[in-house]
């Protein structure tokens, strides 16, 4: 388990996408988190964001950024985590694959899921999210 500090949290895909396209707040944000101690994601988060990459140099330039965070791996506690969440909320809400492990990691790790777009995950009452900006 990731050891939490007043100032972690997880940071969800969202954030970092707005921060590789340039937005000032996301960065604002993530240098914010970095000062005060460090950038946690996910591991589903760090591949979504190689998955993303156009070209070379831009590989470069994101391992470049996930080599200064520290990634989350996937637990089997939160696999079953994410298992559950899936099956209770896939239909209602339309939860999917990436955004359940996410979750399951916030929440087995006890820390917030800092995110932009916080109605993904307003349904899940255990996981504390927080929109920074």
């Amino acid at each position: 388990m990731v050891e939490p500090t007043t100032s972690s949290g997880l940071i969800d895909t969202d954030i970092l996408i707005d921060f590789a396209r340039g937005l000032p707040e996301a960065g604002i944000f993530l240098d914010s988190v970095q000062q005060s101690g460090n950038i946690l994601i996910s591991v589903i988060s760090a591949m979504e964001r190689l998955s993303g990459c156009r070209d070379s140099k831009h590989l470069r330039e994101t391992k470049r950024f996930l080599f200064q965070t520290k990634i989350v791996p996937i637990s089997e506690d939160s696999s079953r985590t994410a298992y559950e969440l899936i099956q209770q909320f896939n239909l209602s809400h339309g939860l999917l694959i990436p955004d359940s492990l996410i979750a399951a990691t916030a929440i087995e790790n006890q820390l917030p899921l800092f995110m932009r777009n916080v109605k993904h995950f307003q349904m899940i009452s255990e996981l504390n999210v927080i929109q920074p900006y």
